[in-house]
């Protein structure tokens, strides 16, 4: 008989120190301010980053947003036809806000997408409604599982009364009924078996609570095609996502500054490929397409923290980050199960963890039993608030790409609800002459803003 923890087992201590940091919220030590969705931040080289929202409108993401107005100038005066093709003039009132913010090409280009969804949990719930709030074209749900008691407690998609039922074909009614104008599909087969031209017929996958080695499959299959992939997952306090996007270019808007944009490239992964100027009344207007270059998940999950960060620094990378990959292992050799909170899965647990302390290149100091014993014990828990905050940055990181604006996640975003922070990592394998010496300091992390 399996004695493990429950998938959604929550622990005392778990709840007590999230419960203690959302009271602290709502007694003011955190207020965002009005323009704070959605939250991004400049790296040294003034290049816009995606971060974190803020806890409380993670929790309240709803699109299309209703925040506040901004009236953004597209870099094309008249959108191209074919761009725009499908949109109504219903559907123009309805998105009226968000094609505001990001035009009506983008806007055309979500509305002509067509994600595939793996898996349909906590996360997988909010990253859905999210994309269908927003007006994608079609939305595939696979998922071979059938709804259990566990389902219940962190996901809003599925009832008591669907007990029994499978996942995808149970939460698809509900999620139909948030916009009727996206098309909803389920899929109820194993995502293990489908091959790579399957992958092929969607814009975007993103897989949701799976293991390593099917999440290898899955983005492999994906650049065979050429489709963007992305994978995340909850495990109590702890998340991540990750994105391969391949090579994916992108337009920034920005007022032309004194100094001219010049065709270069800016990091190891990021390179400036065109510029335009546009005169929109005093002042000029420059559009700065750029182009990032992604790695694939196999390749990532090997690679360090950049060779050239001093001891200080490497300290501020979060334990979840090792402690992540270390459940990925233990996965791998448990036929896919999550260690337990028991003396010998801790144990286990703890040797992988200390291994891949060790090849990220970090002070194995760092990691303290009181640590690994914490998330083990909340691994096999789903939290709402977490996937909010996970499935809240997933969403708006697939909008973004799909609309071809602002700067997207490259490409590890690791969560960490013990300290409320979620540093975005880009992990690449180094290559000779880059080992050699690259001007460039984009090689593992750019800070975040802290939920606390």
């Amino acid at each position: 008989m399996h004695t493990g923890t429950p998938r959604n087992f929550i622990p005392a201590s778990t709840t007590s120190r999230f419960q203690k940091r959302v009271t602290h919220k709502r007694q003011g030590r955190h207020s965002p301010g009005p323009l704070s969705y959605p939250g991004r931040t400049n790296d040294r080289r003034g290049t816009s980053q995606p971060t974190l929202c803020t806890l409380t409108l993670a929790f309240r993401m709803i699109l299309p947003i209703q925040t506040h107005t901004v009236t953004m100038v597209v870099p094309d005066a008249v959108p191209n036809p074919a761009d725009t093709e499908g949109i109504s003039a219903d559907e123009v009132a309805l998105y009226d806000r968000q094609i505001r913010l990001w035009g009506m090409e983008a806007q055309a280009r979500m509305r002509n997408s067509k994600i595939l969804l793996i898996g349909m949990r906590a996360l997988a719930n909010e990253v859905a409604k999210n994309l269908v709030l927003a007006g994608i074209g079609s939305l595939t749900v696979l998922d071979p599982g059938n709804v259990t008691e566990d389902d219940l407690a962190a996901q809003f998609f599925v009832q008591e009364e669907h007990l029994g039922m499978n996942r995808a074909e149970a939460a698809a009614v509900s999620i139909q009924k948030l916009n009727p104008r996206v098309s909803v599909y389920t899929e109820t087969s194993k995502v293990q078996d489908k091959d790579a031209s399957y992958f092929g017929h969607f814009d975007i996958t993103i897989a949701t609570e799976l293991d390593l080695d099917t999440l290898i499959h899955i983005n492999n299959a994906c650049r065979t095609t050429n489709r963007p992939f992305y994978a995340a997952a909850c495990y109590g306090l702890h998340g991540y996502v990750f994105a391969d996007l391949i090579k994916h270019t992108f337009v920034i808007e920005r007022d032309k500054s004194n100094l001219e944009t010049i065709l270069k490239n800016e990091t190891k992964t990021r390179r400036i490929v065109d510029v335009r100027t546009k005169r929109e009344g005093e002042k000029v207007v420059e559009f700065v397409t750029k182009e990032e270059t992604y790695s694939p998940l196999s390749e990532v999950v090997h690679c360090p923290i950049d060779p050239r960060w001093r001891p200080r620094k490497r300290r501020t990378v979060p334990l979840a980050l090792p402690c992540i990959k270390a459940l990925w292992e233990f996965q791998r050799a448990n036929s896919l199960r999550r260690p337990a909170w028991v003396r010998t899965d801790i144990a286990e647990f703890t040797k992988y963890a200390t291994h891949f302390t060790s090849q990220l290149d970090l002070p194995v100091d760092m990691l303290k039993a009181s640590y690994i014993s914490s998330f083990v014990e909340g691994c096999n828990s789903e939290l709402a608030p977490v996937a909010a905050i996970l499935g809240g940055v997933l969403a708006q990181d697939v909008i973004n790409v799909l609309g071809k604006r602002e700067q997207p996640l490259q490409n590890l975003l690791i969560f960490d609800g013990d300290t409320n922070n979620g540093p975005i990592f880009a992990l690449h394998p180094e290559k000779e002459d880059e080992a050699a010496g690259s001007a460039s300091a984009e090689g593992a992390t750019v800070d975040v803003v802290s939920l606390d």
